[in-house]
């Protein structure tokens, strides 16, 4: 750099009045002439976060359209979903699980499960003190059943007592305490429906009167011709994988039971998969959109993102071998625009799904090589993968060419720090000689005045 005394904020009669000069101000406006290269680097390292940030987001929708993608093709995934109705919702309805097979089934209720349950003759209240004894309980029936001998003494000797211990000691049943004009009423309800919950109450030596007033008996039913029984009035099994839940017996109304896939379910994962796609390209789109100066998005010039986008257009018109001809999305109702975003006609899409399930389905999930789904997913795995993908690689890139610049900024930054020690040194001594010179002019000048007065004599 050339320095001047008018870079400095001096004239010729600086030195002479003995103002000296700013230092601070001299050394600064030096180092901030020599740290211009650090601007560059810093704008440099502002666009490679631009450009990081633009990659990173691309890698995050790229990650929603492998899920989405993967949410096809898995096959306990969307297409696995079954969907079960009932002619009678009224008798019984009915809900169906993954891996239940497609089918009709006629299904005839002629008795619900009921619960068993006993009451007791009312007494005057529930605080009212009981006699001393006890009853038996049983609860099921054969083999199966369960006895307990309930004993009310001084800790449990009125009604609300005794329901509380009742309850406390898990009999299989549950008490409570009913009141009405005629007083307090011990009630009992099994815990269990059907025959194992079935009540029996004897051997009673209490002052309590029981009367029953439920049998637990089992639910009947037939199920396409053939008799069934359950415990309860939700039945798992008869089915595989579906769950019917009987709400009224009727022996004269058959009702039928219709199992298939879940069309709604696989709509709402394709549109998930459709959207996912469209977000990624129209994220690479807008990265070659021009703003009015002209300018591009941050990655317009990275050959990458160009080879990602061809990638992505070519997976979604990839098409396969088909009985009446080439498959691709558009066979669905799932077509490109110009741009390369996909549209969905959803009556076309409902109409494959329930006339052309099977080709629908193996078009997203056959795992053999020349398939829809096998292709764009293998595709996502080598874009998206963590150490060769095109997105990792050139975030690596990206991130090696920033450490680069901040090492160049470091060293410069470093060799500033010196160059500004040196600086203030020097510019301190010229500083301290300009203030000095008045000082000794005005000393040479007395001595030269004196020399002269002399010289006279």
């Amino acid at each position: 750099m050339s320095t001047s005394f008018a870079n400095l904020n001096l004239n010729s009669s600086s030195a002479a009045s003995g103002s000296g000069i700013d230092v601070g101000a001299v050394v600064d406006a030096i180092i901030a002439s020599e740290q211009a290269p650090e601007q560059i680097w810093r704008a440099q390292q502002s666009t490679l976060q631009t450009q990081a940030n633009a990659f990173n987001s691309l890698s995050t929708s790229l990650g929603v359209l492998q899920s989405a993608l993967n949410a096809l093709g898995d096959i306990s995934g969307a297409f696995a979903g079954q969907t079960a109705t009932s002619s009678q919702p009224n008798l019984v309805s009915v809900t169906a699980a993954a891996g239940a097979a497609a089918g009709t089934h006629t299904i005839v209720v002629s008795n619900l499960a009921t619960t068993s349950s006993y009451y007791t003759d009312p007494v005057a209240t529930s605080s009212a003190t009981l006699a001393h004894g006890s009853f038996t309980l049983t609860v099921g029936q054969g083999g199966g059943a369960t006895s307990s001998t309930i004993t009310i003494d001084g800790t449990n000797d009125t009604l609300d007592k005794l329901a509380s211990y009742i309850n406390a000691n898990n009999y299989g049943v549950t008490a409570s305490v009913l009141h009405d004009a005629d007083g307090a009423t011990l009630a009992l309800s099994s815990t269990a429906s059907g025959a194992p919950g079935d009540l029996t109450i004897s051997a009673n030596g209490t002052g309590l009167s029981f009367n029953k007033s439920a049998n637990g008996t089992n639910a009947s039913y037939t199920m396409d011709g053939v008799p069934q029984s359950s415990t309860t009035n939700t039945v798992s099994g008869t089915i595989p994988n579906v769950t019917l839940n009987l709400l009224a017996a009727n022996q004269n109304q058959p009702v039928t039971i219709s199992v298939s896939p879940d069309v709604n379910g696989i709509t709402q994962a394709i549109n998930n998969f459709v959207s996912a796609y469209n977000s990624v390209v129209s994220g690479i789109n807008s990265e070659f959109v021009t703003d009015s100066s002209g300018n591009a998005g941050t990655l317009a010039s990275n050959s990458a993102l160009r080879s990602l986008q061809s990638s992505l257009l070519s997976d979604a018109a990839f098409a396969v071998n088909g009985t009446n001809g080439p498959i691709n999305l558009a066979s669905f109702g799932i077509d490109m625009q110009d741009d390369g975003t996909l549209t969905v006609d959803s009556a076309q899409l409902n109409t494959a799904l329930t006339s052309q399930f099977s080709t629908v389905q193996n078009f997203f999930q056959s795992s053999a090589s020349g398939s829809f789904g096998a292709n764009f997913s293998t595709d996502l795995n080598t874009i998206t993968d963590p150490t060769d993908g095109v997105i990792a690689l050139n975030l690596n890139e990206n991130t090696s060419d920033q450490k680069d610049l901040q090492n160049q900024i470091d060293d410069l930054e470093a060799r500033l720090a010196d160059r500004r020690t040196f600086l203030t040194n020097q510019y301190s001594q010229v500083d301290a000689m300009m203030r000095q010179y008045p000082i000794t002019l005005q000393q040479i000048q007395s001595q030269l005045a004196t020399l002269n007065t002399g010289s006279g004599k």
